[in-house]
Order: C-alpha cells, then structure tokens, then sequence
C-alpha cells in the first residue's frame, strides 16, 4: 500500500516539528514517521528535564552555602531524588499529547523504523509512503566509547541518569561537555562523590581555553575531580560496584555515566543505496540543509552541524522554506553556545585560539566576576568575562563568559558581532546596575588606549 503526500519527515524532534509545522503553512500535505519517542530528544530526555535537575542542585547548593550567610535559618538542604526525578517527569508533555498537537496541526503520523527506497519513496513496516521532499531528522544518540569492558557493566547516559531513583554513592562521568559537567554537578550537589575524565587536556575543549579553565577551578573547588589528559583503559564489574582504569590509578566507581560525545542516528536508513552523503558526523548538507541528493533534505542533529535544539528549530524551517518557498542561505558563525553549569559558561564568535589559528592578528582583555558588583550579593568569586579583538580595526570577534546568567548575556552580542561591534563601541555602551553583564562593558573598558597629554 502506498500513500502519497507534498513532505514525507523522518523523525519527530526539533528539527522534524518545525519543518513539518512550517510545510503545513504552505498548505503542503506532511507526513511525520517515528519510531520511539514523538516529540524527540530535547523536550522528552535531554535538554528540557537535564534543565529541571540543574536547577534543583542550583537551589541546594545556593540553600547549603548562602542561606546562613544572608541571615536565613533553613536547615541543611538535601536531595530526595524519587521527587526531583517526579517533578521532571511532571514538566514532561506526554506521548499522547504530542500526538494530539501534531494531528490538530494536521500532520499525519506513522510509528515504525523508516527506510528510504529511492528519493522519494519511504517505508515504515508494510507501508510505503511517497512524496517529492523527504526530510531526514533523526537526531543523534549517546556514543559508546571503545572501552574493554564497558558492555559487561551496567552504564548510564544522559536518558537513564534522569530515571534513577536512588542517589548513587559516586559516579565516574567519562567525558567533559556540556552532558558530562551540567549533569556532573547536579549529582555532585546532590551528593555524590563525582570524577570527571576526559582524553583531552581541558574540559569544554571547545570554548575558550581561559573560560575553560575558569570553570574547570569553580568544579575543583566544589570537590568534584577532574582527571584530564587520560582515558578509560578499561572497566570491570565488582560487585555492585565498577572497577575503572584510568593510566596506572583504578578508581571504584557506583555507577559510570557515558557522557563522551553523539552519533547520528543514520544506519537504518538505507543512505547508502539512495546515494546520500554522509560523514563519520552525519550527513552532509549544504547551507539550505539540501543533501547530495535532489528531493532530501536533513536537518537538526543527525547533520552533526551543531546538537542544539533551537538551532534544530532554524534548520528544519529553513529545510521546509527551501523546498516550498524561498530560503536565504544560512549563516552558522555566530552561534551562541551555554554550558549551564554554575557558573555557566557561554560564549559567542571566535575563540582566541580560533581567532590566532585564522592568522588573525588580535588582542584579548578579561575581567574577573570576582569584582562585579552583582557577584559580592552571592558569593561568586569564580568567573571571568573576556573579549577577542582585532587589532587594527578594533572590531570585536568573540565574547567569553563565566558566570551566572552567562547564556543570557552573550547571546544578545551575536547581532551586535555580526554588525561589526568594536571594543570601544562596547566600552561606551550603558548597562542596568547591579547586573552581571556589566563585566563586559568594564572589560572593554580595559581595551581602551590611555590618552597621554601633549606636554
């Protein structure tokens, strides 16, 4: 049996919703396939629920090292984690409410594992579905590192941490990004005793390397460990416990919490026969999220371009405007990226090692959160706000923050970097006091010459 529709969709996330909603605007017929999760990654296990735990360890930690400061008599906060996991299951939309939004929005929906036949044919167990467009937006899932042992041991990842009941005792996080470190402070706050290892020599290894290292000192300071520069040999079950090698240390762990990184969801897909191209990151697309073939389309994470959710958003908008209207081409170097531990990390543009790596002759200047006015309130004495410069024309190429609200406050500068701010346009812009984002102005300020009278 073949049915036939303007937009065939596979998947159900981000990326799949908003193409399917943006098609349904152009009056197009739409058909949406999933296999598991309606809804996809982001809102349903990954970011919308990680959010809630962080902002629970948020509140225990502000409780347990502020309250007796400001004068407030509250007792010792602790975690019960049966109802920090219940209040993000609450928060979640369910699968049939989902459901229900896609068909009032006039979407079909098909459960199944989707196959391309060529494209513009699709098949989801005995049906086959046909269409002029087919957009692919499979997401991503967690990457199993290559590590002896690991599939004789029960491991966690971002999807099975959220559903545990019991606070394990400690917890060995094998990667330092942003799953590895939001999560990895949530439960250090809770109370577990929490080692962060990664093969690279820093965590975050794609921000700037001194915001990384800033938020690397806060970690530290807390009493969670990072073993950087070193990888996991191998794992062992003991008991109830893991036994992990790292170099010439073993380290016996509660649990291991796989957080090293994505892969695309493409094998069942058939790309191969169909002659889409595709990479060790996903598949290839082009700035109107065109792939190598006429008529598919991909979008989100299963294009390894960037894992965030509203970038998803953008690209599988962009997808449906292209094949039914009219798409600008996309512009992916100003993208604004959070890590939401406390402090946050965020930052925007080039980082100095970026910038240096271009040839780009530029200068930096920072500013420590330590003296911003807004950070004596609570305590903050781990952050830093630091900007990247050209040299010659002064414009500004990256902006790099540690602190809290740090996604909030970089992320307005992405149209003032792409407009071409410069430092001293920064240094004599006029900020809300007492506010964190101050710290940017008082860096720029740094950067401005010293006027020397004429004697």
């Amino acid at each position: 049996m073949t049915e036939r529709y303007d937009l065939v969709v596979i998947g159900a996330g981000s990326a799949a919703r908003e193409a399917a909603a943006r098609a349904r605007e152009y009056g197009a017929s739409v058909a949406l396939l999933e296999r598991a999760l309606w809804g996809g990654s982001c809102p349903n296990v990954a970011c919308s629920p990680t959010k809630a735990y962080v902002a629970a360890a948020e509140l225990l930690h502000d409780i347990n090292t502020l309250a007796d400061v400001m004068g407030i008599d509250v007792g010792r906060a602790r975690a019960e984690l049966v109802r920090v996991k219940s209040r993000k299951d609450d928060l979640r939309r369910t699968q049939e409410r989902w459901l229900e939004s896609l068909h009032e929005q006039g979407i079909a929906t098909f459960v199944g594992e989707a196959s391309l036949v060529d494209p513009h044919r699709v098949r989801v167990g005995d049906l086959e579905l046909s269409a002029d467009r087919v957009l692919i937006a499979t997401g991503s899932r967690t990457a199993v590192p290559p590590i002896p042992g690991i599939d004789a041991i029960d491991w966690i990842d971002h999807r099975s941490i959220l559903e545990l009941e019991e606070l394990p005792e400690s917890m060995l996080v094998v990667g330092g990004g942003p799953v590895g470190l939001e999560l990895g402070q949530a439960f250090s706050r809770f109370g577990s005793k929490v080692t962060i290892v990664d093969f690279v020599d820093r965590i975050a290894v794609r921000a700037d390397a001194d915001a990384s290292a800033e938020l690397a000192a806060a970690l530290e300071e807390e009493g969670i460990e990072l073993i950087l520069g070193a990888a996991v040999d191998a794992v062992t079950r003991d008991g109830d416990h893991v036994l992990a090698r790292i170099g010439e240390r073993e380290l016996r762990v509660a649990r291991v919490f796989l957080a090293a990184g994505r892969l695309p969801n493409i094998e069942p897909l058939g790309l191969d026969g169909v002659g889409v191209e595709t990479t060790r990151a996903g598949i290839v697309v082009d700035d109107r999220m065109r792939t190598s073939v006429q008529g598919v389309w991909a979008a989100g994470d299963v294009t390894g371009l960037a894992q965030l959710s509203p970038l998803a958003d953008f690209m599988g908008r962009l997808a449906a405007d292209d094949m039914l209207g009219a798409a600008q081409p996309a512009d992916f170097s100003l993208i604004p990226i959070a890590i939401f531990t406390d402090p946050e990390l965020a930052g925007v543009g080039l980082t100095e090692e970026d910038a240096r790596a271009r040839g780009l002759d530029v200068e930096t200047v920072s500013y420590p959160l330590a003296i911003v006015q807004r950070a004596f309130y609570i305590d903050a004495t781990r952050g830093i706000f630091k900007l990247v410069y050209e040299r010659g024309s002064r414009r500004v190429l990256g902006i790099h923050v540690v602190s809290r609200s740090a996604g909030d406050i970089v992320q307005g500068y992405a149209l003032a970097l792409k407009l071409g701010v410069t430092v001293d346009e920064l240094a004599a812009a006029h900020n809300a006091f007492p506010t964190f984002g101050e710290g940017l102005k008082y860096a720029a300020q740094r950067a401005l010459p010293v006027a020397v009278p004429a004697r």
